[in-house]
């Protein structure tokens, strides 16, 4: 899900004529969260990737109210930040780490990173966030991967666009998809697993030949995918991509409209709503975390419904708190998938490995 934040500011970038931006938010931010003059015993680290945000005034009111002063250290795409803790475990880096999802979930739990903690607030979580019984994580954020559209196109073509990945796979698609690299994308793992979901173990490698002999194309990451290939994007007009479909998230219209310049009336992409997969992304307190109780006042404000409901226009993700609510760009341009493909944590930490290298030698090779 960290490429998932970052569509706000490759959509700004794209209108104020910049190539790319690589996350929300910006070191000014992080300097003010991170007050240098804070007494040592008051300072919180939280340890993200790269696409963590908050509003600067909700984050002031979380410190005055504790007492204690947070330093934000971003470390990369999720991936890449997990690998740091995991070289790092027992003298953390920090003391609450944000951003592992449930594709990588077993990885950060068998390498034990994490102490368990129970927060404040935690009956008001939708229990089927709740991946791990021992509280060694917290889910914090929710949101799925689908393939989007570009509206226009298919309206110049009088052509539906797909909605299953069954559709996908049929030649009137033929040479209009990009995907992200399995091995090197969150959302390209994502695809691969509703694939997984869908077709199950013995069908899902059959489904992906069928997709290659149809023109998928893959590229490294989303950046690459959404602003420069897919012709639906601020960034992908700009750039001249002639990919109607792509894979991003659902919460990728509402992005569209709130940075359009103007600002449209509609969403100009839209969600194939039969091809999703639905990440879930944790937070925890990290391992011999020097502020462990600052670590745990910091993890109770990330469920606080204050936090859920300014997420959703900071990171663009959905809150698992059962009371918060979305804004109305969410309600009005985005869409609920009501029933995304699923792959049990059990399975993906059984088999991730060995799925993401078989597609590899599949598609890629």
């Amino acid at each position: 899900m960290s490429t998932t934040q970052r569509i706000a500011g490759a959509a700004l970038a794209a209108a104020l004529g910049v190539t790319t931006l690589s996350a929300c938010g910006g070191d000014a931010k992080d300097k003010t969260a991170g007050a240098s003059d804070a007494p040592k015993s008051k300072a919180v680290t939280l340890v993200s990737h790269d696409s963590f945000n908050v509003t600067d005034s909700v984050l002031k009111e979380f410190e005055q109210q504790s007492g204690y002063t947070v330093k934000r250290l971003k470390s990369g795409d999720a991936g890449a930040a997990l690998n740091q803790e995991i070289l790092t475990k027992g003298s953390p880096r920090g003391d609450v780490f944000f951003g592992v999802d449930n594709t990588l979930l077993s990885r950060a739990l068998d390498n034990g990173i994490f102490t368990p903690y129970q927060v404040k607030g935690m009956e008001g979580i939708k229990t089927e966030f709740m991946l791990d019984p021992q509280h060694r994580v917290t889910p914090i954020d929710t949101g799925d991967v689908c393939v989007n559209y570009d509206k226009q196109y298919f309206a110049d073509k009088k052509l539906a666009p797909p909605q299953t990945l069954d559709d996908l796979i049929k030649p009137e698609y033929k040479n209009l998809l990009v995907t992200e690299n399995a091995a090197t994308s969150s959302p390209g793992l994502g695809f691969l697993l509703a694939s997984v979901g869908k077709y199950g173990e013995d069908g899902w490698k059959d489904y992906w030949s069928k997709l290659k002999a149809n023109g998928v194309e893959v590229v490294d990451g989303w950046e690459q995918a959404y602003n420069e290939r897919f012709s639906g994007s601020a960034g992908g007009k700009k750039a001249k991509g002639d990919r109607p479909l792509v894979v991003s998230y659902a919460s990728s219209p509402p992005v569209e409209v709130l940075y359009g310049e103007p600002q449209p009336a509609e969403a100009p992409t839209g969600v194939s709503t039969g091809t999703c997969f639905r990440q879930v992304e944790f937070a925890g307190l990290l391992n011999g975390a020097k502020n462990p109780e600052g670590g745990k006042a910091l993890l109770d404000f990330l469920v606080s419904k204050k936090f859920q409901e300014d997420m959703p226009l900071q990171m663009f993700v959905n809150p698992v708190v059962k009371d918060a609510q979305l804004p109305e760009i969410f309600t009005k341009h985005g869409v609920v998938i009501e029933k995304p493909e699923n792959v049990t944590p059990d399975a993906i930490a059984k088999n991730r490995e060995q799925w993401v290298k078989a597609w590899s030698s599949l598609v890629v090779k």
